[in-house]
């Protein structure tokens, strides 16, 4: 089992930055791909950014690409969520996610993760 805890959320003014962190505890993150998801009131779960085990590939939402930035620090069992230049359309609850397998492919569906922590509010006013 492993559990997954956000932090760094907040409020942001449009065009500021934050950066949201993903703390695992239970097992090692290394071998783990890791993605972020966002969700807005009324909206689905969406895909937001993910990074593999090594950190040697990333991707984006088309959304967030230029803006976001995923990053892992191993030894500190920590992802990282960059957020620059940020758009009142960012407000969502965001949520870091892994999968149960090791050494995977960066899922960009929320199916394809199986352990979820229990999300962080980004508010960016305008």
């Amino acid at each position: 089992q492993v559990q997954l805890v956000e932090s760094g959320g907040g409020l942001v003014q449009a065009g500021g930055s934050l950066r949201l962190s993903c703390a695992a505890s239970g097992r090692t993150l290394s071998r783990y791909a890791v993605g972020w998801f966002r969700q807005a009131p009324g909206k689905e779960r969406e895909f937001v950014a993910g990074i593999n085990w090594s950190g040697g590939s990333t991707y984006y939402a088309d959304s967030v690409k230029g803006r976001f930035t995923i990053s892992r620090d191993n030894a500190k069992n920590t992802v990282y969520l960059q957020m620059n230049g940020a758009k009142p359309e960012d407000t969502a609850v965001y949520y870091c996610a892994a999968p149960r397998d090791a050494w995977g492919r960066v899922g960009l569906t929320s199916n394809e993760y199986d352990y979820w922590g229990q999300g962080t509010q980004v508010t960016v006013s305008s």
